[in-house]
């Protein structure tokens, strides 16, 4: 299969265009724009950050997202620190940014209010004066239900408002989707290079450290949009394993060379259904050849190896994974349920593992003889109702409980357990109340909000 017919372009001499012109790309040379920039750029920073999926039952409503303005948005990287070179190479003018953990789809209605709020921020900014930059910080996977693309749907509206001429840069997360729209409204587009995202401030500096040389040069870069029909999950995709070990290495390299300004490859992401979802790769620059040809080459390599993305550590059934886990003399040994990962938009609150884990850990199950002085933790189960009832009774109280499936039921109902709470906190800003709910060798940790848990 060749992957690199009829899906290559550089950017039209107006950037209002329609995405139909993608399917004839054009040759042309750099792009000038108009007007001359001053010597201190206006550069806005806005933009929705959210990983959803179309599958959770969950929502994720505007109250879900953490609401920066102003100062609040520079503090939030290093690189804005008064002092710092891009901090001063620039008017950086930060209007308001959302962004949330992973989670369901976000209600329309509720979409649309954040996107007002964003483009009136931004009317009000233009009274004084046309922006040369915009720095669109997104995550690149949000789901809005029904709309498809709503990345390309708010850069459109934020386009109509600005006018062709000022240049669009977004750093965003590899498990982000690139759509035509969202491509071809970008001028400085790329990626993390690491999963796990160890590079993401690394990324976002780098974007905006592109986006000030191409707006003092007065050209926007040509770029070259090569979509690959591959979707795989991040339980695959790891960069510190073949072949995205390889594939990332030979983006960085593609990044350096003459007439390349950056490279990216976007894996996407799978738990949406969506007609964008699928791997990405851009490149952008001044030489044409150049940037086609390693696109291509890029996205042939995707291809050619697309077998061999495996799952990162070995998989199996629960049963099997807790034999594994009981017979190895490893400490602690992790076992992960990709099944609900909140870390990817799961509901987090499937209790179909741990119905299984206290049948079997609990006296009389087959593994009381063998969890004898061993401890499991279970991370984690959110439901604020049972949170809240543990929080009153204390540490120490011996408390019945009924958690989880107050989203996704799915799978399985409500779980009830009866133990001891042994732990209680009400820092965390994410989770909320956090409880350890003893029951036997198991102990849960049982939170008021959903919160993803990293190693």
């Amino acid at each position: 299969m060749t992957v690199s017919t009829g899906i290559l372009f550089v950017n039209e001499e107006t950037l209002g265009s329609t995405t139909q012109a993608l399917a004839q790309p054009m040759l042309a040379g750099v792009n000038s724009l108009s007007a001359t920039p001053q010597e201190r750029p206006r550069i806005a920073i806005a933009g929705i950050a959210l990983e959803a999926s179309t599958y959770s039952p969950a929502r994720t409503p505007e109250s879900g997202f953490v609401r920066r303005r102003g100062q609040e948005i520079l503090d939030y990287y290093d690189f804005f620190a008064p002092g710092a070179p891009i901090r001063e190479a620039a008017d950086w003018l930060p209007l308001l940014h959302y962004r949330a953990i992973p989670g369901g789809a976000v209600p329309l209605a509720e979409y649309e209010n954040m996107k007002a709020a964003i483009c009136a921020a931004v009317q009000e900014v233009l009274i004084d004066g046309p922006l040369d930059g915009f720095y669109f910080d997104i995550h690149g996977a949000m789901s809005v239900v029904d709309l498809d693309d709503p990345e390309g749907d708010l850069i459109l509206a934020l386009r109509k408002l600005t006018g062709p001429e000022t240049v669009f840069a977004s750093g965003m997360d590899l498990h982000g989707n690139v759509s035509q729209t969202l491509a071809w409204q970008l001028d400085v587009p790329n990626c993390y290079r690491m999963a796990p995202h160890k590079d993401w401030l690394e990324t976002k500096e780098r974007t905006a450290s592109n986006l000030l040389p191409v707006i003092a040069s007065g050209k926007r870069p040509l770029k070259a949009w090569v979509p690959v029909p591959i979707l795989l999950p991040g339980e695959k995709t790891s960069t510190r394993d073949a072949p995205a070990k390889s594939l990332y290495q030979r983006v960085a390299q593609v990044a350096q060379l003459d007439g390349v300004l950056d490279a990216g490859l976007w894996i996407g992401y799978a738990w949406a259904d969506e007609p964008r979802n699928h791997a990405v790769v851009m490149t952008t620059g001044s030489d044409w050849q150049q940037i086609c040809t390693e696109a291509e080459g890029i996205a042939a390599q995707m291809w050619s190896q697309r077998a061999d993305f495996q799952f990162v550590a070995p998989a199996g059934s629960l049963e099997e994974c807790l034999d594994t886990a009981l017979s190895s003399t490893a400490r602690p040994y992790f076992l992960s349920d990709s099944g609900d990962n909140p870390t990817a938009g799961g509901a987090g609150d499937v209790t179909w593992t741990l119905a299984r884990l206290l049948d079997t850990t609990q006296p009389g199950g087959r593994r009381e003889t063998q969890l004898a002085g061993k401890t499991i933790i279970y991370a984690s189960i959110p439901d604020d109702q049972g949170a809240k009832y543990c929080q009153q009774a204390g540490v120490g109280a011996e408390v019945a409980v009924t958690i989880g499936a107050r989203v996704d039921d799915g799978p399985e109902p409500p779980a009830t357990v009866t133990g001891v709470v042994r732990h209680v906190c009400d820092t965390d800003p994410v989770a909320g109340v956090e409880i350890v709910l003893q029951a036997g060798p198991l102990h849960i940790l049982l939170t008021e909000r959903r919160k993803p848990y990293h190693l």
